[in-house]
Order: structure tokens, then C-alpha cells, then sequence
């Protein structure tokens, strides 16, 4: 390690910081990338790719080159496509990334100031406190941290360092605070990588692992199908030229060819779109979860708040006056941090100055488990004194009773205040010196958005560090009303049902809250800001750092705010469940579309003794239908009016039911085709392309909304989309390119068809919908 010699009172100036910057480069780790030759090799290894791979393999072992051609460029076209959402998807994680970007308290020209962390420079005087993350290696100079660094070295057990002792980074910051100097960055730390900053994001989500369970069931189906109808195929005696491209289109008709990148590109989109009204998902998969929740533990701090707190006034204690009451909390309160607590007492001290104040010697910051911070002082005399502020009811067990304090606590309690203690003494023999009490009104917009969350299905309950009586002011100004929960800590048998406030909770009773919550069958959004929250977060299926959270909180959760209240919880819940029934459109058409591909094969073999679709056929089809249909990731879709959750089996009846009057559909139109018009083979299977077609565009535009087909308006890309692939296949079938020449007027026919066949399947829609509770 390089060690600076540098003033602590001064720190750097601003250009000898710059100066450092620019030689030593910025406070981060370089990326390191994979090559593009890898990343495309991978995208041929997976178990959709096989599928294609073995198809291309059957094509070539025929002699079918042209085909197999067809399928390698179907192939290819699939894994550019995957690789460019790929790489579309991490530009949007990244542009969060930096939007996440964290901020170090520093000394600069003699001042503390913030900077981000890519800033920090070797020699650099930073201060660490409760809920950060070392934001480089440093040499603690005054202080003690207790040290959490299981994510670098393995122990499970935090370490209590203090001055002289180095610090890496990576650690995070439990307790305690310190000032340090840097002595490495980027690079150049000790642990390089291990040292992340902000949790990287993954793409693969719960619903998306369940979706892809239904693709591979779905799968399955039609391969038992295939092997039916292998074995009809030859009870015809077919040649054996015939009987494999049959299978090879069966096996073609069973592939979600672009299913992977459809949920890779609808999270992208919903990722974007939150970042663009302050939400910012530390994953995709943060999309799709903020679907489901159907209970939303608020911080009543700063989310039902406005987090504007200001010292209202200040109630001293007999033989104390306010000066002295707001001079003892000033030292007992973080320098230089930012926390808005300690931040409005210095600020109010500041306002009422003392001339004979003692000067500081220790500080120990606050505790969130002990709920007060304390400091040491001594007096012009010499007198040591002993300070120590925090929660009423924690320094009323440290100090000499006071009377009239009891009182005074209720009555400020009781119109909304939160009051802190203050007491001071020699040694082990404080009294309360005074109460200060803070106003931090609840924000204009609370009621309205616990009403509107109320509405989309999301109950809102309160959870809050502060007494009962400030909790039930608040909560009733906001319309939050309930039983009120005020024991802690909540013991491990809790029935929570019912209680709608949560008052004086530890960090630690926030987890067994999500815990006690998800027993009793909830989808849990939780909010949080300090380093003994990252647990709660974690385990809650949606965990939300608010905008003033620590380094740890915003790393453990899965969206973190940037702006104070809860209109970015609404936003998020709308937009996952916006992405949901994007994802869950796209799911049923599958469904729908494969199960009715491969049965047609069967009914088209028995009506007509051949393979109804040839292989190049099946490409065609994919390419213009499966790929053009990812466009309903941008469509125009109502957020569901409920939480969601994956109805698996229902979904399936659903596609199954609408499946089979589709077929029906399909059907009819090859028996017309042969029976009434006297169509020969290949004609039929130009009719069968065009037929499957104009049905899956039927099929897209019911599945898309749950009500009535004209409900809403789709989406411009959605409807470009249709409208390609019908003009596609609408002329080649009209020229008789890859396919035999059908007349205009059969093709108006099949057109106008399709139509009535979306009105009859509207219809059906509507009843299994309602009865399947699919919404």
C-alpha cells in the first residue's frame, strides 16, 4: 500500500485531488468483457439451439441443402438477435449502474464534502460510518468500525478495527465510525473484483423460470405427438424421404424459437421505462417481481414523511436551558455524515450558540440496536462528562429520572412529534438534560398513493423506529388505520393479520416481519435504508432501498428510489405488472400456436395422406411470425387490476381450450380447401401456410387483452408487425414464391375468415377467462 502524507484537518485540495485522479485513474474495477466469438458460441449451446442444430443436421443427411441452409440462417438470425438484447439489456443495467453510482463523505480544502467513489484518490481523508461500503482500501486514522468483510475474505464473523488498523474495499460498515485515509483504488486494491460496489444484475427472474416450465411441458406434448405421428406415418407406408421432413416440421413446430430474447427485451423495456420516472431496478428480474406484491411495508421515515426534519423545539430539563440541551446533543451527533437526525440538531445548535460548551473528545455514532449515540466531553474545568441521546424510553434507563419528563414526551408524541433524549454526567451518572423534539410532517401525497396502491391490491401497513403515539398521528393523517403493534423485539410465532402499524420495531424485527408475512401466503415489498435493513430486503420479494438509504441497503435490494414517497413504489408495481401481462400475452400465444402447429401436421397427414408443411415452409413461418410477435414487448397493455401470480395450470387449460377451436379453425379450411374447392398437395400446403398465418394474427389479438378484442388500442409496433407478416406471406403466397400460386380471392377468403374466427374466439376468451380467473 502507498501511504500519502496529508493534514486530516485539511485533507487535499481540490487540485492536488485532480491532479491525482488524472494519474491513478478513476475508483473503479475495469470491466472485464468477454470476446464476441464467445459470447456468439454460447448463444449455439443452449437447449432451443439444439433443437434448430439437430434439424440442420437431419436436412443435411437427406441431401437437403437449401433447407438446411434455411434452418442455419434461422439458426444464426436467432443467436444475433439474442446477442443484441443481450447487449441491449446491459446497457440498460449499466446506465442504472451509474445512476446507482455511490457518494464518500471527503475532506477537501479543509471542508467535508460528498463526491462519488470513482472520485476518491490515494491520500484522500474520508469518513466512514453506519450502513457504507469501503469505498477503497484506507488506513484508519480515529475511530473504531465494526467491519463486515464475509463478501472478500469468507468470515461470517464482523471485526472491530480502530485506528491504525486497514480497512479493503468491498467491507461494509456495521457499526460504528471512523476517518480514514485512502491508500489504494481501483485496480489496485487488495481484493480488485471481489471488491463490487453495487450488486450486478441478472436477466433470469421467478416468472420466467415458470414460463420456461410451461414451454418445456409444452415441449413434451408435442413430442409425443411427433412420435404418434411417426408411427401413423408409417402404417401409410410412406417413404421414408417423406417421414423425416415430417418430423423435421414437427420438431421445427415445437420450438420457442424467440422466447429467451422476449423475456430478455420485455424486461429491458420496463427497466427503461422505470428509470425514466426515477425507479432505478438493480436487476431486470426487479420488473417482473414488482408484479406480485400484495403487501408494502413503508418506512414511515422519509416515505410517509417528507424527510424534512427541523428541530421544533426544545424542552430542557431543570438546571439546563436550551442552548446547553442543543450543544451536549450537537456532540453526540455525526460530523460530516449524512444523516438528517444529526444533521438538524448541529444545524439548531448552530443557530443557538454557547460560549461555554466543553469540547468534544470521543464520539461514538449512533446505534440502531441500542437506539442512541454518545459522546465524551470535556468541560473548561477539566470535568469529564459523559453524553449520550437517542429514543426517550433508551436514555430514561440510563439516567436519573425526571419527573415532568413522562409527560412532556406524550404531549409532543401526541401531535406528531419525534422526540429525542438528552442526557449528560459524569460517568455512568448522567441525568436527562433535555428533550428535543423534531417535526417531520407527512408528506401531500401519502394518502392519496396508500389509497391508490389500496385500489391495485396492495394493502400498506406502517413500520416505524418511533414511539406508538407518533406513529398513530401519522398514520392516521395518511389513512392508514389498524390495530398497532408496539412490543419489540416481535417474537418468532408472530401472527401478523390484521395489525396495520408497526412502532418502535428494531432493524432486526423488519426481517422477521417479511418472514412472518411470507408464511402466511404474501408476495412482500419492504422498504429500507440502513445497513441492518439489507437483511429484510433480501428476503422480501421486492426489497426497496429508499432515497436516502445506505451503500449495503441500496446494494441488497431490488429497486432502489431516487426520489423521497411513494409514488415510485406505484410506478414500479404498475410497470411489473404492465411487463407481466406483455410476457403472459406472448406465453399464451405460444401455447396456442405450438400446440395447434403440430396437431394440424396430424390432421393434414390423415386428410391428405402427406406432410401438410414442408420444413422450408415451417422456417418461413417462424421467422415471420415467432420474431415478429416479440413486438408485443412494447405493446399497449393495462397494468393487471390485481397482484399477479402465475395461474400454471389454468394458463394451460386456457391455451388448450382456444387451441383446439383454432385447430377447428385451421382445419375447416384444408378440408374446404381438398373437398370443396379441389385444391392438389402442394396447393394445400400453400393454403395451409396462409391458413396457420391469418389464424396465429387472430389468435395474437384476442390472447392480447382480456376483455373484449377492441378493448384497447394495440400497440403501433404490434400493429406493423401484423401487418408485415401478412403483406409477407400475403405476396409470396399470391406469386407462388417458396409455394404454390394461390388465387387473390381464396387468399380474401381464408383473410375475411380469420376475422370472424377472432370474433367466435373473443367469445370463448371471455368465458374461460372469467372462469380461469385469468386477468
Amino acid at each position: 500500500m502507498v501511504r500519502h502524507v496529508v493534514d486530516v484537518t485539511i485533507g487535499l485540495t481540490g487540485g492536488e485531488a485532480r491532479e491525482r485522479l488524472d494519474q491513478g485513474g478513476p475508483n473503479a474495477i475495469a470491466e472485464i468483457a468477454q470476446h464476441p466469438l464467445w459470447r456468439a458460441l454460447r448463444k449455439l449451446w443452449a437447449p432451443v439451439p439444439w433443437m434448430l442444430e439437430a434439424a440442420i443436421l437431419l436436412q443435411l443427411g437427406l441431401g437437403k441443402y437449401v433447407e438446411a441452409g434455411l434452418v442455419a440462417l434461422l439458426l444464426l438470425f436467432n443467436a444475433a438477435l439474442a446477442m443484441f438484447q443481450e447487449r441491449r439489456a446491459q446497457a440498460t443495467l449499466n446506465a442504472l449502474k451509474s445512476r446507482l453510482a455511490l457518494i464518500s463523505p471527503v475532506r477537501r480544502d479543509g471542508n467535508w464534502t460528498t463526491v462519488p467513489v470513482a472520485q476518491l484518490v490515494q491520500g484522500d481523508v474520508i469518513k466512514l460510518s453506519l450502513g457504507a461500503v469501503v469505498s477503497a482500501d484506507v488506513h484508519l486514522l480515529d475511530g473504531s468500525v465494526l467491519l463486515d468483510q464475509s463478501m472478500l475474505t469468507g468470515e461470517s464473523i464482523p471485526a472491530e478495527v480502530g485506528a491504525g488498523a486497514d480497512a479493503f474495499a468491498g467491507a461494509l460498515v456495521r457499526r460504528g465510525e471512523a476517518v480514514a485515509v485512502v491508500t489504494a483504488t481501483g485496480d489496485r486494491t487488495k481484493f480488485g473484483r471481489a471488491a463490487e460496489l453495487v450488486r450486478t444484475a441478472s436477466v433470469e427472474s421467478s416468472q420466467q423460470k415458470v414460463v420456461l416450465r410451461v414451454v418445456r411441458n409444452l415441449v413434451l406434448f408435442n413430442g409425443a405427438v411427433t412420435l404418434v405421428l411417426a408411427a401413423y406415418a408409417f402404417l401409410l407406408a410412406m417413404p421414408l424421404a417423406e417421414i423425416i421432413p415430417l418430423l423435421l416440421v414437427a420438431v421445427l413446430s415445437s420450438i420457442p424459437v424467440a422466447l429467451p430474447s422476449m423475456f430478455t427485451l420485455a424486461a429491458a423495456v420496463g427497466a427503461r421505462s422505470l428509470a425514466s420516472r426515477g425507479v432505478l431496478p438493480t436487476s431486470l428480474s426487479a420488473v417482473d417481481e414488482a408484479a406480485g406484491i400484495d403487501i408494502l411495508c413503508a418506512d414511515k421515515t422519509g416515505t410517509l414523511t417528507r424527510n424534512e426534519l427541523t428541530v421544533m423545539t426544545v424542552r430542557p430539563m431543570p438546571g439546563f436551558d436550551e442552548a446547553h440541551v442543543l450543544a451536549l446533543a450537537a456532540m453526540a451527533s455525526s460530523d460530516g455524515g449524512q444523516d438528517l437526525v444529526d444533521m438538524a440538531i448541529r444545524a439548531a445548535a448552530t443557530a443557538q450558540p454557547t460560549a461555554d460548551a466543553p469540547k468534544l473528545v470521543t464520539f461514538v455514532p449512533f446505534d440502531p440496536v441500542m437506539k442512541r449515540s454518545e459522546a465524551t466531553a470535556r468541560r473548561a474545568d477539566g470535568v469529564v462528562l459523559q453524553i449520550v441521546k437517542g429514543a426517550f424510553g433508551a436514555i430514561e434507563g440510563l439516567s436519573r429520572p425526571q419527573p415532568i419528563a413522562s409527560g412532556i414526551v406524550d404531549e409532543l408524541q401526541a401531535k406528531g412529534l419525534r422526540v429525542l433524549a438528552v442526557a449528560a454526567g459524569p460517568p455512568g451518572e448522567v441525568v436527562m438534560a433535555g428533550l428535543i423534539a423534531l417535526s417531520d410532517p407527512p408528506r401531500e401525497d401519502s394518502a392519496a398513493l396508500i389509497a391508490e396502491l389500496g385500489g391495485l391490491g396492495v394493502r400498506t401497513v406502517m413500520v416505524t423506529g418511533d414511539a406508538r403515539s407518533t406513529a398513530e398521528v401519522v398514520a392516521a393523517a395518511i389513512g392508514i388505520a389498524g390495530p398497532v403493534w408496539a412490543t419489540t423485539p416481535l417474537p418468532d410465532d408472530f401472527r401478523v393479520e390484521g395489525f396495520s402499524i408497526f412502532a418502535g420495531v428494531l432493524p432486526e424485527d423488519k426481517y422477521r416481519l417479511v418472514k412472518a408475512l411470507q408464511k402466511d401466503g404474501h408476495t412482500v415489498g419492504m422498504c429500507g435504508d440502513g445497513a441492518n435493513d439489507a437483511p429484510a430486503l433480501r428476503q422480501a420479494q421486492m426489497g426497496i432501498a429508499v432515497s436516502t438509504a445506505t451503500d449495503v441497503a441500496k446494494s441488497a435490494a431490488g429497486i432502489v428510489l431516487t426520489e423521497p414517497g411513494l409514488g415510485g413504489i406505484v410506478v414500479a408495481v404498475k410497470e411489473g405488472r404492465t411487463t407481466f401481462q406483455r410476457i403472459l400475452t406472448y406465453t399464451l400465444r405460444s401455447i396456442i400456436h405450438k400446440v395447434v402447429q403440430v396437431l394440424f401436421l396430424a390432421a393434414g397427414l390423415m386428410i391428405t395422406g402427406h406432410a401438410i408443411l414442408t420444413p422450408t415452409l415451417m422456417v418461413l413461418m417462424m421467422v415471420t411470425g415467432d420474431f415478429l410477435a416479440m413486438s408485443s414487448s412494447t405493446d399497449n397493455v393495462r397494468p393487471s387490476p390485481r397482484p399477479n401470480i402465475w395461474r400454471i395450470h389454468n394458463l394451460t387449460i386456457a391455451g388448450i381450450i382456444m387451441g383446439a377451436v383454432d385447430l377447428t379453425f385451421c382445419v375447416s379450411s384444408i378440408v374446404a380447401g381438398k373437398f370443396v374447392i379441389g385444391l392438389g398437395t402442394e396447393a394445400l400446403r400453400t393454403l395451409a401456410v396462409v391458413t396457420l398465418v391469418f389464424s396465429g394474427q387472430a389468435v395474437f389479438y384476442v390472447a392480447r387483452e382480456r376483455r373484449r378484442l377492441w378493448s384497447s388500442r394495440p400497440g403501433r409496433w404490434l400493429v406493423a408487425s401484423s401487418i408485415i407478416d401478412v403483406a409477407i406471406i400475403g405476396l409470396l403466397a399470391s406469386n407462388g414464391v417458396l409455394m404454390t400460386a394461390l388465387p387473390i380471392s381464396i387468399l380474401a377468403g381464408v383473410f375475411i375468415s380469420a376475422i370472424i374466427f377472432a370474433l367466435v374466439l373473443d367469445t370463448a376468451k371471455l368465458i374461460l377467462f372469467r372462469r380461469l380467473a385469468i386477468a
